[in-house]
């Protein structure tokens, strides 16, 4: 297992203590966790999933009124050299 597949990991475990069932997707260049959050979702375990998800390298939650919110965070496989750090095509 790769050091960013284990952070995934290690951050999916951290929002399953949480009370959320989380999922980890292996992709190309990251690794996804995903989790459906509840409706009723008290601030004081909003705070916590946040501070969970600001630990990756990207996040967002996903709201809709098919499929409910689910909340995901993704880990890059490899760390972006300098000049690439604003993403594909916003290079300087």
């Amino acid at each position: 297992m790769s050091a960013s597949e284990a952070r995934a990991e290690v951050l999916a475990a951290r929002l399953s203590a949480l009370g959320l069932t989380a999922r980890v997707e292996r992709h190309a260049a990251y690794t996804s966790i995903e989790a459906e959050v509840l409706e009723v979702l008290p601030a004081e375990s909003w705070r916590e999933v946040l501070e969970v998800v600001a630990e990756a390298d990207r996040f967002g939650l996903l709201a809709s009124s098919l499929t409910g919110r689910t909340l995901w965070a993704a880990v890059n496989k490899a760390v972006p050299a300098t000049g690439d750090v604003r993403g594909p095509g916003r290079q300087r």
